[in-house]
């Protein structure tokens, strides 16, 4: 399809894209949605998220689906490439009333075949604890009463009317003493049963224990930490009461969050344009980046937690050095807010020195994917030997990818050329390599606060490969949190942090508004702050936020327009990558040597208005 007045080719809605890995293809009948296919009017509704757990069942077919399109949330089997979706048959199914959901995450640790934890977020502030698997509601995080079902139908096989499968229920909103503004991000603390983080659009974050009630009164707070612009409180009572702690952290929303892979330090984006990352025991600000204009809407940590990507409303992917302290580069794809960044974890090569360059066919290249694979372990070794002081070069390039507004998926290389501009390069890499780079970070200098460097590498030629990689391993924790427990916080309520440090929030900044549109006086304008803290328009370059000319300007490998309205997830799986899009369809993408092993016996027509 193409829109009017536009050239077909660049509105056409993609169904497939070559990188050098090989073929990537939309499976239509792995596609999910709701029951009815009907595209959802998604005008004035909340981003559709998508959350997966594998459950580790002996069927082989673990893999378990969750997303939320308007008021509604769903439960499936994701069957992936093996098999076609079926949509008649959610597992769970849930309808709210006076709320919608906004966020979710699974506990991926308690996950079994016969009960799975899911944590659901809401526009009015609540947090619901659930399990899709047994029907249940738990408990309501955040609401002064417990959830009250006005009504519930809980549904059997049996019943001839497949679509009327569902659970529907009103969260009474009585009165919500914690925090009264929508939840932006919810996630599990890494290696926790019962720990949860819940950001909210007024800025603040908490720390809650499932097992721990909210109180009937309104909390009270005992200044914990206080740094420049953030403050840490703990709840002050004379029993355990969640929020265990309270982050409060500049000014604005604070968007998303994300775990490094070791779990031992939080990255935070929010709308005054600042990324902050956090040592997640000790409370301390480990290093800070400001977004070029706007605010900063989306993060996401390298497998190996060195590099961390930020996307936002300046239109573009900034990658910062979690080691350094600094921006080693921008990228330039889209055309809007950049909406969801992620790294793909499967998509790697790391080469020692005079890697081999490949010839053959495409099966012997399959066969080298494979092995790459299970060489996962040894990969992750190369990768800690590639920052030690080993004479062996090794040559990384990471693989990460990006979707906006603008209905465009963007795929990215991040190369030794970006990453290590005053080193020699290895021979020249003619293919990647498919690899698990999700072990356990390397390199972790055991700091709990990095000096950002003092000068930014000099400008370097465009590059459209960009290595991904990033994971930081924390050193030993500090006493900080001793306080935490001596004020009554649990020991677990230790694992928590988040600074957050916020500017003033930007409502002028339009979804047209591009990189042509950046101008110094609109960024003046926009950086304006409070006058205790330090003037974001004085930021700009500096370490902080360098000038374009500063830093190498990155190139996508592929830019592809891919569904008719704004892309709200990407995710990379090993044998697909999954993307979803407002109008409530999440589509399924083949790997290259994964398109046709597709089993769809019933073959299921291809919704009108999303793929084509």
């Amino acid at each position: 399809m193409a829109t009017e007045g536009g050239g077909k080719e660049m509105n056409e809605i993609k169904t497939q894209f070559t990188t050098r890995e090989g073929l990537y293809k939309l499976l239509p009948h792995s596609e999910y949605s709701r029951p009815n296919r009907v595209p959802f009017n998604s005008q004035g509704s909340n981003p559709v998220r998508v959350s997966f757990v594998n459950l580790n069942d002996q069927s082989g077919n673990g893999d378990r689906l969750c997303f939320n399109v308007g008021r509604e949330l769903y439960f499936y089997i994701y069957k992936g490439v093996r098999k076609a979706a079926d949509l008649s048959k959610p597992i769970d199914k849930r309808i709210y009333k006076g709320t919608q959901p906004t966020c979710h995450d699974f506990n991926h640790l308690t996950a079994t075949a016969e009960s799975v934890s899911l944590l659901v977020g809401f526009s009015a502030g609540q947090v619901q604890l659930i399990d899709p698997i047994k029907k249940e509601t738990s408990k309501l995080f955040n609401e002064e009463n417990s959830c009250q079902h006005l009504w519930k139908v809980d549904w059997n096989e049996e019943r001839e009317n497949e679509s009327s499968k569902t659970s529907e229920e009103a969260l009474v909103t009585v009165q919500r003493l914690i925090d009264k503004s929508r939840v932006t991000c919810v996630k599990w603390v890494p290696g926790s049963e019962s720990l949860f983080l819940v950001a909210h659009s007024s800025g603040s974050m908490y720390l809650y224990n499932v097992e721990h009630t909210c109180g009937t009164t309104a909390p009270h707070y005992q200044l914990l930490k206080q740094g420049e612009s953030f403050a840490v409180h703990t709840c002050k009572s004379k029993s355990t009461r969640n929020p265990l702690l309270k982050w409060t952290v500049g000014e604005g929303a604070l968007n998303e969050f994300a775990f490094s892979p070791d779990g031992k330090f939080l990255a935070c984006v929010s709308q005054d344009g600042f990324l902050r990352v956090f040592n997640f025991d000790s409370v301390e600000l480990h290093g800070t980046m400001k977004s070029y204009f706007g605010g900063l809407l989306c993060v996401c940590w390298s497998p190996d937690g060195k590099y961390i990507v930020t996307g936002g409303e300046d239109d573009l992917v900034t990658v910062w050095s979690f080691v350094d302290c600094r921006v080693i580069a921008r990228g330039h794809g889209h055309k809007s807010w950049v909406s969801v960044v992620a790294f793909d974890p499967y998509t790697t090569s790391v080469e020692e020195s005079d890697p081999m360059e490949f010839s053959g066919s495409d099966e012997d290249f399959q066969d080298l994917l494979h092995f790459g694979r299970d060489r996962a372990n040894s990969t992750q070794s190369r990768l800690s030997k590639r920052n030690s002081t080993d004479s062996r070069p090794v040559s990384v390039t990471y693989r990460f990818g990006s979707v906006g507004q603008d209905t465009q998926l963007c795929l990215w290389d991040l190369t030794e050329d970006i990453l290590f501009p005053h080193q020699p390069l290895s021979r020249a890499r003619t293919h990647t390599n498919v690899m698990n780079a999700t072990s356990p970070p390397a390199g972790s200098n055991g700091n709990s606060v990095t000096t950002p460097g003092n000068s930014v590498p000099p400008p370097l030629p465009r590059s459209n490969s960009l290595p991904h990689s990033a994971v930081s391993n924390a050193g030993s924790k500090s006493s900080v949190m001793d306080g935490a427990i001596a004020s009554g916080v649990s020991k677990f309520a230790t694992l928590s942090l988040h600074d957050r440090k916020e500017r003033h929030h930007e409502k002028d900044h339009k979804r047209n508004h591009s990189m042509g549109h950046i101008s110094s006086k609109s960024s003046d304008k926009l950086n304006l702050v409070t006058k205790t803290k330090t003037d974001p328009a004085k930021t700009l370059g500096t370490p902080l936020c360098p000038r374009m000319e500063d830093v190498p300007l990155l190139e996508p490998l592929i830019c592809k327009k891919i569904a008719h309205e704004r892309l709200t997830v990407l995710i990379f799986l090993e044998d697909c990558i999954v993307t979803a899009c407002q109008e409530g369809f999440i589509c399924t993408w083949g790997r290259p040597g994964k398109v046709g092993v597709l089993s769809s016996p019933n073959q299921a027509s291809s919704p009108g208005g999303t793929v084509v």
